[in-house]
């Protein structure tokens, strides 16, 4: 099945409300105690936003952070989508990569599974990015994981398609990105975490990021 990119269509702006899960357990089966805390401050900080829904990825941590956040609201349906689920939405080839990340980024990727990944990254920008059809904008959250935050803000950046590789988000953090009508798409937020404390403001990246 071929999937064809909303970017360019729809007569109404689009505001998408990325935000990567809470914290999980050490086996990701659930939210440990700080993805909990970080959900319902995520949710908090989302109230005074126009929501319409709530998509969340299927596992367990990005399925209890959607609860978390839709307790804070009021009354915004919640749905399950594979599409917001966790997978490499894109592998590149090691001559796409700078010489210096090529082997240890193709090694850590190997990692992970690959089997209708690409597909699943072309039907996500096709559901969630774009204008949308209409005279009112849309508001729509997607509680993901960081690849796929990573792939839509490069696609919104309309950038080489290796390069969501190098982009980190932290557990609960807010990304929003405005498509407008025969306009590039532009990111308004990026990993933002100003609706958390500082001791929960970094967990989910690595110790070096930290600032």
């Amino acid at each position: 099945m071929s999937f064809v990119s909303t970017s360019m269509m729809g007569t109404a702006p689009r505001y998408l409300y990325l935000a990567r899960h809470g914290h999980a357990s050490v086996d990701e089966t659930e939210l440990s105690a700080a993805g909990r805390r970080q959900s319902v401050l995520l949710g908090e900080r989302l109230r005074e936003a126009p929501l319409s829904v709530i998509h969340h990825g299927p596992l367990p941590r990005a399925a209890q952070t959607a609860k978390l956040v839709s307790e804070q609201l009021d009354g915004i349906p919640v749905r399950s989508s594979a599409l917001a689920g966790d997978y490499v939405p894109y592998l590149p080839t090691k001559q796409e990569l700078p010489p210096e990340i090529a082997s240890p980024t193709l090694e850590h990727l190997a990692q992970f599974p690959l089997a209708g990944s690409q597909g699943l990254a072309e039907a996500a920008v096709a559901q969630f990015t774009g204008p949308v059809d209409g005279n009112d904008a849309r508001h729509e959250l997607v509680i993901t994981h960081s690849f796929l935050i990573s792939w839509l803000v490069r696609d919104a950046l309309d950038a080489p398609r290796w390069r969501w590789i190098a982009l980190n988000h932290g557990n609960a953090a807010l990304t929003v990105i405005r498509y407008t009508p025969n306009k590039p798409a532009s990111v308004l937020i990026y990993n933002d975490t100003a609706h958390l404390p500082k001791d929960l403001r970094w967990t989910g990246m690595s110790p070096e990021l930290h600032i």
